[in-house]
């Protein structure tokens, strides 16, 4: 039975749903490298640049306050949503890319040679690369968990890896490559049990699970607005007041600062001590809007549909001969990656993308992930609480065409 879940009214929200590509309706598979943006959300950007574009925390004048309260109430959007304890605990970034690069760097005042940090096997680039960088820096040593065939990290090995000189920890709430959903309360814990601190990357969870940041303990957790209906180079860094407090700027300039002189400069309280510049004003406030939407329909009734899709999708694909589907985890969201047997997946995307169906090919940003299973990439269809059963019956029969036309 489909989920409790009005498709084709939600649809309505949707402008860009509504165009033609190539010819033919728009089948939009690529939500997990970003998500289409509701007419909601697309009028309060519109409305911020016809009736409150100013900038924020230093004016007295009327715009400035007015957008000054629209930016701070999406703050405070942010932390009902995730249900975090104090609003300057929510630091407004450009994305999950900034947040984790900002913790990366505070973190080279802590670590010394010789300390550990772990990062899952599974991670984006923007996991990896910024705490090889911290490692080259301090002479620390980089770990990495295993993961297995199906696309699950081995717990075990996890485990067997965390000892005294462990400082840090790095894991996905889910691989934006196989959708698998990782234990973290689990990694969470275990970490905490040997005085680890621990970052989640929550791009990919953002759009399908609403996490309760206080009941997990994490010490930092990170997403980007663009993920969940919103736009694009906004996202949310939520620390501990503990961590953002003995975590050094990441950035000098106007806002962050309570004094200067040429002598000595003072820092801001939480948050502005990480939020130096003007902001993307326009884009936290929309960040806001987003979760209101999402909210709106329920994150539980989104899941429930999206796992119908998934579950319709895995079935019909497999129907076809040669195809093999990267990442069987038994927890996992509606994202698919796969190949064809004797096909290159751009080859693939290529067609689909003539037949209407925009679909994301390559390594995903997690080349690790295709060394461990020895291909070049994948083609990988990621779906949403607006997609269809019919849109995925036009994938299937679109990748048989592909088939077809190339072996």
């Amino acid at each position: 039975m489909i989920a409790m879940i009005d498709v084709e009214k939600i649809r309505e929200d949707f402008p860009i749903l509504k165009r033609e590509v190539n010819g033919r309706p728009l089948v939009y598979l690529d939500n997990a490298a970003t998500s289409q943006t509701p007419k909601q959300v697309i009028d309060c950007i519109v409305d911020y640049y016809q009736n409150l574009n100013a900038n924020i925390h230093r004016g007295v004048h009327t715009l400035s306050q007015e957008a000054t309260d629209a930016y701070e109430a999406a703050r405070k959007t942010i932390q009902t949503h995730y249900n975090i304890a104090h609003a300057h605990e929510v630091i407004l970034t450009s994305g999950t890319t900034h947040s984790i690069n900002l913790v990366a760097n505070g973190f080279s005042s802590f670590l010394k040679s010789g300390d550990e940090i772990l990062v899952s096997a599974m991670e984006h680039h923007s996991n990896i690369v910024p705490w090889q960088m911290l490692a080259e820096r301090t002479g620390a040593i980089l770990k990495v968990i295993p993961m297995n065939e199906n696309g699950e990290l081995v717990m075990e090995a996890y485990h067997n890896l965390l000892g005294d000189k462990t400082k840090l920890v790095f894991c996905n709430h889910v691989s934006n490559a196989l959708g698998t959903v990782n234990p973290i309360d689990e990694i969470v814990e275990a970490a905490h049990a040997h005085d680890a601190a621990v970052l989640i990357d929550g791009a990919q969870a953002a759009p399908h699970i609403k996490v309760d940041l206080q009941a997990l303990d994490v010490d930092f957790y990170t997403m980007s607005a663009h993920k969940v209906c919103g736009p694009t180079g906004i996202g949310m860094l939520y620390g501990k007041q503990k961590w953002l407090n003995a975590l050094p700027p990441y950035q000098g300039g106007g806002e962050m600062i309570a004094e200067v002189t040429f002598e000595k400069t003072t820092y801001a309280d939480l948050p502005h001590k990480f939020e130096a510049g003007t902001p993307n004003i326009c884009g936290g406030i929309a960040f806001g809007a987003a979760l209101d939407y999402m909210n709106a329909i329920g994150f539980e009734a989104i899941a429930a549909y999206e796992a119908e899709l998934l579950a319709y999708a895995t079935e019909k694909l497999l129907e076809i001969k040669g195809m093999k589907i990267y990442g069987t985890a038994a927890e996992k969201t509606s994202v698919i990656s796969f190949n064809i047997q004797g096909i290159h997946p751009y080859d693939i995307g290529t067609i689909l993308d003539k037949l209407g169906v925009a679909v994301r090919t390559g390594h995903h940003c997690a080349q690790p992930i295709m060394d461990y299973y020895k291909i070049p990439g994948t083609v990988r269809a990621s779906f949403s609480f607006y997609n269809t059963m019919a849109e995925v019956d036009v994938l299937v029969e679109s990748v048989k065409r592909a088939q077809s036309m190339l072996q």
